[in-house]
């Protein structure tokens, strides 16, 4: 499975962005489509993720209520739409790929990586 994610940049405090993950390769193995964010100095982290059917979703406290995750199976593609976007949302954001039957916010169970896109708030 290979990961493309796009859409990242540089945004006002209060705005939005939305991330793409093209997915390509043998997508049929893939259950749960997730995105995570490293910032600085900091451990990579959970942000969201989202089950190939479109079926379950789960967020992360931090950005629930301001992401949304949603996949457009047609495309093999999974977004990360961003709103209200805050100065400590600052990170490199990365898709991941899951090929197990269940969904997981650990980034170790996710065996395929794109290789990020970098999101910059300013306040």
């Amino acid at each position: 499975v290979q990961l493309q994610a796009s859409g990242g940049g540089l945004v006002e405090a209060g705005g939005s962005l939305r991330l793409s993950c093209a997915a390509s390769g043998r997508t049929f193995d893939v259950y749960v489509m997730g995105w995570f964010r490293q910032a600085p100095g900091k451990e990579r982290e959970f942000v969201s993720m989202i089950t190939w059917n479109g079926y379950s979703t789960d967020y992360a406290d931090s950005v629930k209520g301001r992401f949304t995750i949603y996949r457009d199976k047609a495309k093999n593609t999974v977004y990360l739409q961003m709103n209200s976007l805050k100065p400590e949302d600052t990170a490199v954001y990365f898709c991941a790929a899951r090929i197990y039957y269940s969904t997981s916010r650990d980034r170790n169970e996710y065996a395929y990586w794109g290789q990020g896109t970098q999101v910059t708030v300013s306040s």
